[in-house]
């Protein structure tokens, strides 16, 4: 891995065709201050309006860029999982390219990796339409309540984190609402830091309330079980290998 990247950024994409080009610009603008060295990862995740053909487009005018795409609509803990499996960089940034997570944040996040092993988004001010809100703000809670874990926004995609730490996340459905958790729960050290969240300009959110909340529960009674079954041991003597 000696021509490796300092740093990968993932970006799942499933329909997003009038973002992508805008969501470019702006990531080119942060990428300096980011890393000496990086690699842009766009996963399309069974688009059907045309997202690759841009992505492709942009590929061939910038080499940073690589596309993975999928056969079909599989997910998003999916396209995040591929984009891990792809990433060389020593630092994996995630963000979601529908724009509502701001490219600009990003900075602040790797910043604060000196004295931790992943930094993770808190969007403390949502701009979602009023179901929305009220549905992430109970699901958090619920999540605080069961897993005990004080994470304030568990399911922002907005994070950066070393490279040891994709260990930690199975390739499971639904586990990408959970990361900051998985993370504590291998040992690696979490911190939040507050970033913007902006209004959807195209396209449209493809989860609510009715198509996330059941199987949101259930992938975080699945997050409980992992906790209560982790092993939990110390070593009291250790008698070295012989040479």
């Amino acid at each position: 891995m000696t021509d490796a990247p300092a740093l990968s950024v993932i970006l799942p994409v499933h329909d997003e065709a009038e973002n992508l080009p805008i969501l470019w610009k702006e990531v080119v603008e942060v990428l300096p201050a980011l890393a000496s060295s990086a690699e842009v990862i766009f996963v399309d995740d069974g688009s059907t309006d045309g997202s690759a053909e841009i992505i492709r487009s942009l590929a061939r005018q910038d080499s940073r860029i690589r596309l993975l795409r999928f056969e079909k609509n599989a997910g998003l803990s999916a396209a995040f999982h591929a984009g891990f499996q792809a990433a060389r960089g020593r630092i994996v940034a995630t963000l979601d390219s529908d724009l509502q997570n701001d490219p600009h944040d990003l900075p602040a996040l790797v910043a604060r990796l000196d004295g931790a092993d992943a930094a993770v988004g808190m969007r403390l001010i949502r701009d979602d339409s009023l179901v929305k809100g009220v549905s992430s703000r109970i699901a958090n809670g619920v999540r605080r309540a069961v897993t005990g874990d004080p994470v304030q926004d568990s399911a922002c995609s907005l994070r950066v984190m070393k490279r040891e730490c994709l260990s930690a996340v199975p390739p499971y459905t639904g586990m990408h609402r959970f990361v900051p958790s998985l993370l504590k729960m291998a040992g690696f050290r979490v911190v939040e830091v507050p970033v913007h969240h902006r209004p959807r300009k195209f396209g449209r959110s493809k989860y609510g309330v009715g198509n996330r909340a059941l199987t949101a529960f259930v992938d975080l009674l699945a997050v409980r079980w992992m906790m209560g079954r982790r092993l939990r041991y110390r070593i009291a003597e250790e008698t070295p290998p012989r040479s």
